[in-house]
């Protein structure tokens, strides 16, 4: 039964390995170059997993970071967004919340690539709207070169590895930090744009031995560009209309780091002006459903997102699936 309560961000964290490979690390072998890479993609450098690193690994250490800048031992609850969890069966967030010491607490994960975070802001705060849990831990985190062809320089150049957290307590709509009005949206009949074509139900179900290159990450760069651009605008205006919010109120806009040229194009389509952009993809590259929660934690941390900003967000994934939400920025704890 619904208590009409808000979920409230009390507390953030992120982590990312401390692997760094830049592009010169790339074009060493693959058919590239740090200018081709730049200019198509920002991003500089990208922080990825040592061999035997999981997912799990990334959202443990985040999630520490978010339990301490809310000063919180406990949670109701603990949701992981991934598109790489540590194995296909369990799921991987009953394992992060046992080894974070949270007990025998709810615990499941979310898949909706890069549109997870926000997906599993909204499965956090139904959580806690139907009192379920007084409190939920969401953790966004992608080991995404573990699925990446690391000879296909189209995605090897983009993706890389992180994890971002937040701590949500049940609390008043109008509380600094709650929740505003989600928008959600997927489109399935364009699945196929972004995907991982092995290793499921679907492929395995034939008995026949999947391609090498089905195991790996596939997306058609240039389609999921568009759709990209119009949803994420789309959405994010839908966000801040129904938050009544106009784009000008906007202090801060902080959106999946996909891509550079996406950024600036969605950012430029709804007028947000360049100072209130927030952007990391230069140094961490594209790290699925840990982007936005990544880039906030490190926003928060470097005084660039203060209490009181009233901030934007939105994402867009495999799915297709997309999203955007609104949220006063609360005084948080950083680690």
């Amino acid at each position: 039964m619904s208590t009409g309560r808000a979920a409230v961000v009390t507390g953030i964290g992120s982590y990312v390995p401390p692997n760094l490979v830049t592009n010169d690390d790339l074009t060493a072998r693959l058919d590239t170059s740090d200018e081709w890479i730049r200019s198509r993609t920002g991003i500089a450098g990208r922080y990825v997993v040592s061999p035997g690193t999981s997912t799990g690994d990334l959202a443990v250490e985040a999630g520490l970071r978010a339990l301490k800048s809310a000063g919180a031992e406990r949670v109701g609850a603990v949701v992981l967004a991934t598109t790489t969890p540590d194995q296909p069966c369990p799921a991987t967030a009953p394992q992060v919340a046992a080894r974070l010491g949270l007990g025998q607490v709810p615990a499941f994960d979310v898949a909706a690539v890069c549109s997870g975070f926000l997906y599993g802001l909204a499965s956090a705060a139904g959580l806690i709207a139907a009192g379920i849990a007084d409190s939920v831990l969401l953790i966004a985190a992608d080991a995404f070169t573990t699925i990446i062809n690391p000879e296909d320089r189209s995605t090897a150049v983009i993706f890389a590895d992180g994890a971002g957290a937040v701590v949500l307590r049940a609390g008043s709509a109008a509380e600094p930090g709650a929740i505003g009005p989600l928008v959600l949206g997927s489109d399935g009949e364009l699945s196929h744009l972004i995907a991982v074509p092995a290793g499921g139900s679907r492929q395995r179900s034939t008995g026949r031995p999947a391609a090498p290159e089905d195991h790996y990450f596939q997306m058609l760069g240039r389609t999921t560009y568009r759709h990209a651009v119009e949803h994420m605008t789309a959405a994010s205006t839908a966000a801040a209309e129904q938050a009544g919010w106009r784009i000008d109120d906007v202090d801060r806009f902080v959106a999946h780091q996909a891509n550079a040229r996406i950024l600036e194009a969605v950012s430029d389509r709804l007028g947000v002006p360049e100072e209130r952009r927030l952007s990391n993809i230069a140094r961490v590259g594209n790290t699925g459903a840990a982007s936005i929660p990544l880039l906030l934690a490190e926003a928060t941390a470097d005084g660039t997102l203060r209490a009181g900003h009233r901030v934007l967000l939105t994402a867009f994934g495999g799915g297709l699936s997309w999203g955007a939400v609104t949220v006063d920025w609360p005084e948080l704890q950083t680690t």
